[in-house]
């Protein structure tokens, strides 16, 4: 019989579980880093359009990598800033 993999929960699941009370220290190993919160008030929302076909494969990789994406859209564009600025440097 073949094998079956659990569902690994999101952040969010894993919040939700907490609210209710519920031993969550499966998820954690120690072995992370920690961060400080991010400060809400620095924070701020802009709007990007998406064509439907950029749309369709950024949630491919939403479901692929089990984050939101939102946070799929952030790494990309950290990425492509840390790429930007590591460019700027080798041509200095």
């Amino acid at each position: 019989m073949p094998k079956i993999a659990k569902k690994i929960p999101t952040a969010d699941e894993i919040a939700e579980m907490a609210d209710r009370g519920e031993d969550i220290s499966r998820f954690f190993t120690g072995n992370g880093k920690m961060k400080k919160p991010l400060n809400k008030a620095r924070m701020q929302c802009v709007n990007v359009d998406f064509t439907p076909e950029m749309l369709h494969e950024l949630d491919n990789i939403v479901k692929e990598v089990n984050i939101s994406r939102q946070a799929v859209i952030k790494m990309y564009i950290r990425q492509a800033i840390d790429q930007y600025y590591i460019a700027k440097k080798a041509m200095a």
